[in-house]
């Protein structure tokens, strides 16, 4: 096993470039269409690349952070990395309780009372996560914070923010489009 050092922020956004972004039309959930998307599963399956997404995430995380929450499916393999680089335990949310078995949308460690952290892998509008915050919130837990690898300028910032809740992102769209040299301003 590699104990590389972390990356530059410049090289892991080459690395995820090279790896996750894909020109081809590309439909999201409200019908609306991409002619490039960033393909989280191409994330997830290098392991070296979600290691050092994940270690360089780390720092994004608050330091009153007690909790990490992935977003089913894109956020979970980021929140067992981020969980496993942090030292902090995590939760899964899928968007709607499960139909069978223990019947939960929230899965995991326990996670009431605990100053929770969002996870996602793309925020665009922030829906989705503003909606995984309420239900944590109604659940018991605090969210005042959301982490995602790529962020999307289509309002998520501004959505979240109004709702208490600060988004930190390592990368946005342009960093993947043209990463900055290292040590550029």
């Amino acid at each position: 096993m590699s104990t590389a050092a972390t990356p530059s922020l410049a090289e892991l956004a080459t690395r995820l470039a090279e790896t996750a972004c894909i020109t081809a039309p590309f439909q999201l959930a409200d019908g609306a269409r991409l002619d490039a998307y960033f393909d989280e599963y191409r994330l997830a399956a290098d392991p070296a690349l979600l290691r050092d997404t994940a270690t360089t995430m780390a720092a994004l995380v608050p330091d009153d952070a007690q909790l990490l929450a992935g977003i089913e499916l894109g956020g979970v393999p980021l929140v067992v990395a981020l969980s496993a680089a942090t030292g902090l335990p995590a939760v899964f949310l899928r968007r709607r309780p499960k139909a069978y078995g223990s019947r939960r949308q929230i899965e995991g460690a326990a996670f009431n009372g605990r100053r929770t952290v969002l996870v996602d892998d793309v925020v665009r509008s922030g829906g989705q996560l503003l909606t995984m915050a309420r239900t944590l919130r109604l659940a018991g837990a605090p969210v005042a914070d959301a982490l995602c690898v790529l962020e999307r300028p289509l309002g998520g910032r501004m959505l979240l923010a109004e709702h208490n809740v600060t988004l930190h992102s390592l990368l946005t769209e342009g960093d993947l489009l043209s990463p900055e040299p290292e040590g550029a301003e």
